[in-house]
């Protein structure tokens, strides 16, 4: 029986060793796992190149659209390092799958961290947005040598529309959730900013540096991870975590054709995102921070 539940786990979270620093290590990477996104890797990729991103490791986990040749048509080689992902790893003496995105960011920071003092992981949906500011690097700036930031979501839906706009994502969707912090189901949640020659730990949520469970907000105030979702710990005072979970209803449609990137997770998935969906579009606000911001880099869709 033990045996059993065991194999229906996942194993989500990865220790790591911590890379070395270079002595001249600067920037902001950003690590994501993508498949099939060539309909929006674009602007992503431009966006967060122009806003000061030093280098994008894309983990491909398989895509068979144009998703690589649209990356290397858009940043410069310099800026860019691609690599196949499509495998699928388990333990095999308990059946428990490894989730291949931990397993990809744990790559990343091991292998690339060295020379970056900031690294990111997130996915071609979310946007990191500078809000003191038009760049990132001077953004975080001002929070000096803290080890991790972490970044909350903030949940933009259908903003009226049926199918994929021209344009681009950061010009026609602009509504989000309300509250960020939320307790409505699938809205609270964050992603994390780290040095990642201090990480030591980490799934895909939540990373622990220096083998503690401290994380900080984007204006340097400190928690403990456990602490992180109480209304007191929001901030947009550098940047702001834009998720657009859903893009228009038909690309929501084949977001959750295409399913999750864990197999045992693929006949729950559709409830949990259409849970998540009616979250979003309860209650709504007008947000056009980053359809302004790329407005003022020149970064259309």
């Amino acid at each position: 029986m033990l045996r059993k539940l065991l194999g229906r786990a996942k194993i989500s979270k990865l220790g790591i060793t911590t890379p070395e620093p270079r002595p001249d290590r600067h920037g902001i990477a950003i690590a994501a796992i993508v498949r099939n996104e060539a309909r929006f890797i674009r602007e992503w990729a431009r966006f967060h190149h122009a806003a000061g991103v030093r280098h994008f490791v894309i983990y491909d986990d398989a895509s068979t659209d144009e998703t690589r040749a649209v990356l290397q048509d858009t940043l410069p080689p310099e800026a860019l390092t691609i690599i196949p992902w499509a495998q699928r790893l388990s333990d095999i003496r308990l059946g428990r799958e490894i989730h291949n995105q931990v397993l990809a960011y744990a790559h990343a920071a091991g292998n690339f961290g060295s020379d970056v003092r900031w690294m990111a992981f997130i996915d071609v949906d979310e946007f990191l947005i500078p809000t003191a500011g038009d760049d990132l690097n001077a953004a975080l700036a001002p929070l000096g040598d803290i080890p991790n930031v972490s970044l909350p979501w903030h949940m933009f839906g259908f903003s009226g529309h049926e199918r994929t706009p021209e344009g681009g994502m950061l010009a026609n969707f602009t509504t989000r959730a309300r509250d960020p912090m939320g307790d409505a189901p699938g809205l609270r949640a964050f992603k994390m900013l780290v040095d990642p020659c201090r990480l030591t730990a980490l799934r895909v949520h939540s990373m622990e540096t220096e083998g503690g469970p401290a994380t900080w907000n984007d204006a340097g105030v400190k928690s403990d991870m456990s602490a992180r979702d109480k209304p007191e710990f929001y901030s947009t005072a550098a940047v702001q975590l834009n998720h657009y979970y859903t893009r228009s209803k038909a690309d929501l449609e084949a977001k959750i054709a295409r399913g999750p990137n864990l197999v045992a997770k693929r006949e729950a998935y559709r409830r949990k995102v259409m849970r998540t969906v009616n979250s979003v579009e309860a209650d709504t606000v007008e947000d056009t921070r980053a359809r302004d911001l790329a407005t003022r880099l020149g970064i259309t869709g």
